[in-house]
This record gives structure tokens, C-alpha cells and sequence, in this order.
């Protein structure tokens, strides 16, 4: 990791604010503070993460759980214009409520394969583990015999 942070000021010891800073991230992410799916789209980018590929995995995998989901809930609908404010919310409501039926088959559909489609993927990376582990276990004992 690179430790790069100066601070030019006297008695500011910059090692000591790194460290503090880690210590309050791994507190939160203990907590399940960045378990967000918004949080988990800003960390795709996080170099912090991708230094150990299996943990970056597996929290981005329980990002997805949590997130594959539409929310098909009603909404409130809020119209920050004072004029003619109260009649576009009316219009906006009852465009929604005749609409709902539609988007709502729409969102069921896209949350099954939102299932799908998670599932395909949980699969497919177990297989893979199960089969890395296999080989690493193969090449271990290859190894043992050649000696």
C-alpha cells in the first residue's frame, strides 16, 4: 500500500491520522455501514479492496444480494415548484396509479431475472472455487510425491 500524506503543520503526526482513519473504516465496515448498494458502487473502484481478490469478491457478491431487487413500492411524489405545484402532483399521482399495473409486471419480471441471474453467477463461482481448490490440492500432492 502507499502510504503517501503529508501534512506540513507542527505537531500533526500523519501516521497517527492514517491509522485512526483505517480503524474508524474497518469499525464501519464491521458495522455493515458500506453495505449499501451505493456504497458498493463507489468501491468497485476502491484499490483498497482489490488487494485481496477473494474478500473484494465476497463482499461485492453480498452487495448484490442486497441489491438485486426492484423496489416496486409506491413513492411519494413531491413537486418542489410553488406554482401549479399541487396540480402536477395530482397529475403525476394519477398517471402513476394507471400505469402501476404495467410497471409493476414489468419490475416482477426484471426482479426474477435480476434472480436469475445472481444465482447463475453464485453458481457458477462456487463451481470454479470448487474446482481451483481440486487442482491446488492436486498440484500440492503432485508436489509432495515428486520430493
Amino acid at each position: 500500500m502507499n502510504d503517501e500524506l503529508e501534512i506540513n503543520a507542527p505537531g500533526v503526526d500523519a501516521a497517527a491520522i492514517v491509522e485512526e482513519i483505517r480503524a474508524a473504516v474497518e469499525r464501519k465496515r464491521a458495522e455493515g455501514a458500506y453495505a449499501d448498494p451505493c456504497v458498493a458502487r463507489a468501491e468497485r473502484s476502491n484499490l483498497t479492496n482489490l488487494q485481496n481478490d477473494d474478500d473484494f469478491f465476497d463482499f461485492y457478491m453480498s452487495c448484490l444480494r442486497q441489491a438485486f431487487v426492484v423496489d416496486i413500492n409506491d413513492f411519494a411524489i413531491i413537486e418542489r415548484r410553488a406554482r401549479l405545484g399541487k396540480l402536477l402532483v395530482i397529475l403525476k399521482t394519477t398517471i402513476w396509479k394507471l400505469l402501476k399495473f404495467y410497471t409493476y409486471r414489468l419490475w416482477t419480471q426484471q426482479n426474477q431475472i435480476n434472480g436469475l441471474l445472481l444465482s447463475a453467477l453464485e453458481s457458477a463461482e462456487q463451481k470454479h472455487r470448487t474446482r481451483v481448490q481440486a487442482l491446488e490440492e492436486r498440484i500440492a500432492d503432485l508436489e509432495s510425491k515428486q520430493q
